[in-house]
Order: structure tokens, then sequence, then C-alpha cells
């Protein structure tokens, strides 16, 4: 038979373990970064366009009598033309148109080298570890 006992019940408490982590974090230098940078000098070569004008006159005999001068000067298209005059001796005095000066612009476009120095920066950069601590 077994052992008396008491009408009582008794309580009993089991305790129920759980495990937690908890994480942090650290700042840990690691080493250095050292940054350098070099000049480069580079010669190209570039071309400048330069323009250049030149003047063609070409004299017109026109040899002609004329009763009042000429207007000064007038154009035709690109040529720019200037009477030229002179008074000759005789009975009665006549205005003589001699020749025209026809006067054409052209341009002319020529390519010159110059050398031109042009800086060029370069970064190094260099990192020096230190030793990481042990854990």
């Amino acid at each position: 038979m077994p052992p008396n006992r008491p009408t009582e019940e008794v309580d009993k408490t089991i305790p129920i373990i759980e495990e937690r982590v908890e994480v942090g974090k650290r700042v840990v230098e690691t080493g250095d970064v050292f940054i350098s940078k070099s000049v480069h000098e580079d010669n190209v070569t570039v071309d400048l366009p330069t323009t250049k004008e030149h003047v063609h006159v070409e004299r017109v005999p026109v040899n002609q009598y004329v009763d009042t001068p000429p207007a000064a000067v007038r154009h035709e298209g690109d040529t720019m033309i200037i009477p030229v005059i002179r008074e000759e001796l005789v009975v009665v005095k006549k205005l003589f148109v001699v020749e025209e000066l026809h006067i054409t612009k052209k341009l002319e476009t020529t390519h010159d080298s110059e050398q031109v120095t042009l800086l060029k920066e370069e970064i190094h950069v260099n990192r020096v570890a230190k030793d990481t601590p042990r854990r």
C-alpha cells in the first residue's frame, strides 16, 4: 500500500528557460589610407583655324565720255565698283570714264598647329593595414 499522502495538492514550479542573444558592434580601426596625387604634363597639337581676307583688284577699261560724274561707288554681288574719272581738255569739257575698279573679297582659311601643355591629375590611394585585435 502506498504511503499516506496528504490530500492537499502541492504546486511545483518548473522553470522554462529560453536563451536570447544580444548583438552589438564596435568600431575597430583596421588601417590607414594615404591619398596622394601626381600631375602629368601632356603636349598636344591643336588645330587653330585662321581667316585672311584677300582683295583682288581688276582694272576694267571703260573709255567713255559722260556728262555727269557717275555714282561714287556701286556694288554688284560681292564686288564693289569704283569709277575712276579724269578731265580732258577739249573745246568742250566732258567727263570721260577711263576705267572702273572691280574689287572682290576672297576669304582664305588656313590651319596652324600649336603645341599646348595640358595638366592631368592622377589620384593614388595606398591602404596600410594595422594589426587587428584577436578575440
